[in-house]
This record gives structure tokens, sequence and C-alpha cells, in this order.
């Protein structure tokens, strides 16, 4: 079958014979992974959204680089429609990419393997895959994630880690690889996920050898639950499952209180003895954006910048109490989602780590007190 893939290795093949730029080497990987996932950047930057260090004008990247961050997180889709920020196909994730690389951050790709949004609610398996069985279907992820990856090194910016699947609590590519608490606990179910994992897994392995040291990194969503957590890791324990990270999700109008967050950290790191990422949080600097879930209650910090950064400065000393020096880092969900002409962003611009006017805020500068 002819890849889709296939033009764009042409072309970052073509542009190797005219002196593309080497890769950026990742800083040491002993520093804590802590930034943002900043996958809409480019997209609104095109839309007219602009940032600022104090009043110097400045890309969100480089605002960032300069108070601490050392890592940028950006996800793909397989083939996204364009619409909003869903524009998060290869060929513009190299684009930013590069651009990370190039602010001597590390990356770390998060891959859908869908067209559109994966989360515990939603894992939609690719149109262009949706005909297939599932032996066919776990051919093909491993084949694409093989062929992505490939991409991504030709063109000089390999992954420092690379997530296989987003938010997979429920799997991923459903309804073949469709497993969770109720309704889809047999063990198929749960046989099928792993054969899944396992497939990404080896396409990461496929594409890079040891001295790339490329991890891999699972994500689970609740990242304030104990119990939870241990259900989704001892499947994938239970499956064979190789993985080098656990990605946690923390948001407290759904998760819970930050005493929940630690428990969970201290629990995962000592069952499992893995290092944990915070791969996603995020909290408002301001009113005018009303939050929903179960446990907004827990929104015990004030809606200011100051309440943000103190919200931020809690989950950043949460991580770092991690047991046996297991807390690896944090990441703020979508710091760029600034007020933009032309489409909404998540929190209409509440939950960013710039201001309306794009000025980085105190929570982003907490990064620089930690090594």
């Amino acid at each position: 079958m002819h890849s889709p893939l296939l033009g764009l290795t042409i072309l970052l093949s073509a542009c190797s014979a005219f002196g593309t730029v080497a890769p950026t080497p990742d800083p040491a990987e002993s520093a804590l992974l802590l930034g943002g996932d900043i996958s809409a950047l480019a997209r609104i930057e095109q839309g007219g959204g602009s940032f600022r260090d104090g009043d110097r004008a400045m890309s969100a990247i480089n605002a960032m680089r300069a108070h601490g961050s050392t890592a940028f997180r950006l996800r793909l889709f397989v083939a996204p429609n364009g619409s909003e920020v869903q524009v998060n196909d290869l060929v513009y994730t190299i684009a930013l990419a590069r651009r990370v690389k190039a602010a001597g951050a590390r990356l770390v790709l998060d891959l859908h393997y869908s067209d559109t949004w994966a989360d515990p609610g939603n894992q939609v398996t690719p149109a262009a895959w949706q005909a297939l069985d599932f032996a066919a279907l776990e051919t093909r992820v491993e084949s694409y994630t093989a062929e992505v990856i490939s991409q991504l090194k030709l063109a000089g910016v390999l992954p420092a880690i690379v997530q296989v699947g987003n938010e997979i609590d429920g799997g991923l590519l459903w309804p073949l690889g469709k497993m969770g608490w109720t309704g889809y606990q047999a063990p198929e179910n749960n046989e099928r996920f792993g054969r899944l994992l396992k497939a990404g897994v080896r396409g990461v392995r496929a594409a890079t050898v040891p001295a790339d040291s490329v991890r891999v990194m699972l994500h689970y969503s609740q990242g304030a639950s104990a119990g939870r957590t241990q259900w989704f890791f001892d499947i994938v324990a239970a499956q064979g499952v190789p993985y080098d990270l656990i990605g946690l999700s923390y948001y407290p109008w759904w998760h819970g209180g930050i005493d929940s967050l630690r428990a969970n950290l201290n629990a995962t790191a000592l069952r499992y003895d893995k290092d944990i990422v915070v791969v996603e949080t995020a909290y408002p600097w301001r009113t005018g954006w009303t939050a929903a879930g179960p446990s907004v209650d827990a929104m015990t910090w004030p809606l200011t910048a100051a309440g943000q950064a103190a919200f931020l400065r809690d989950v950043l000393g949460a991580v770092t109490a991690t047991p046996n020096g297991h807390g690896a880092g944090v990441f703020w969900w979508y710091p760029e989602a600034i007020r933009t002409p032309g489409f909404a962003v998540w929190g209409d611009g509440a939950l960013a780590l710039f201001d309306d006017g794009g000025r980085i805020l105190p929570a982003a500068k907490l990064f620089t007190e930690l090594p």
C-alpha cells in the first residue's frame, strides 16, 4: 500500500541533500521535564496571536525557555480536518518541532492515533483505518508509528519521549481496542489493548537505535486517583507492555484536591518504580471561565495570576517530593491559549500561561526555581 508519509520522506530527503541543519542536542537527561504542550502555537500565531516577556515581543517558546522550561510536548493527529486548532498533521508538527529543538528544549511527541482529539471519552479510529480487522489494525499501528518516528529522525527532530496514545484510560482505537471500568473488562478487551500498545512501542523501537535514547510514556488521565491509576497500570503490567515513563493528567475540577495527587504520586512510584510526569495540568489566572466537573470544590486557589502561580507551585512540590526521585516533570496544558480572533481557545484564555495581552504570567516563571 502506498504510504501517506512517502511524499514527506521524499521532501525531507531532498532537504537533507541541500544541507538540513543538524539537530540541536537535547539538554541533560537529568534535568526535570518542565514546560507545556504548545501544539496550537503556530495556529494561534497564524490567527494573529503574539506573546511578550514584559514589554519585549518574544515567541512563547523563547519566553518560556527564558523562565526555566526545558521541554515541550506536541500532539500528532493522523489526518486532522484543519478546523480550529485541529491542525496537527506531520508537516505542521515537524515545523513546530524544529522550533522547539532550535530553542534547545527537549521534545515530547504525543501520538493520538486518531484524526481528532483522543481522551478518556474519545478514541476514534482514524477514518483510513476503520475498515481494518484487528490483526491489520495492530500491524498498521506499528508501521504508522515507525513511519512517523523515522520522518522525525530524518528531519532532525527526534523526540526524547514518545507517548503511545493520549489519555488512554479506556483503551485506544475504538471499538476494537476499547476497554474500561464497565462493559469492557473481559480479558479479550485487555489483551487487544495490550497488543495495540505493544505494536506502538515496537514501532518506536523499529525506527530508533539504543543510542537515540527515546523513552516511551503511557498516559492515564486520573492523576488524583491512586485506585484507578493502579487498575490501569496493573492491566498494562499483566499484558507485558514495555514502557519507561508514566504520564498523568491533573485538573483539580475533574480529578480532586492536591492531597489526592500527592497520594497517587507516592503510591504509583512505590508500586511501579517508574518515573512519573504530570504531563497535563492547568488552572485559571482570572475569572470569566466557568469550571465544570465532579471536583470543582477542589479549586481552592484564588482565580488570579497569584492563585495560578500558587497552584503550580503546589503541583511542582508534589512532583518533586515523589519517592525515590521518581517525580520527572510537569507540563502545562495549552499555555499558549490566549484569545485569538476567528476561533475559540480553551477556557477563553483564562487557563493560559500568558495574559490576554500575550504577556507571560508569574506561574510560568516558577520553573526557574527548579533544576
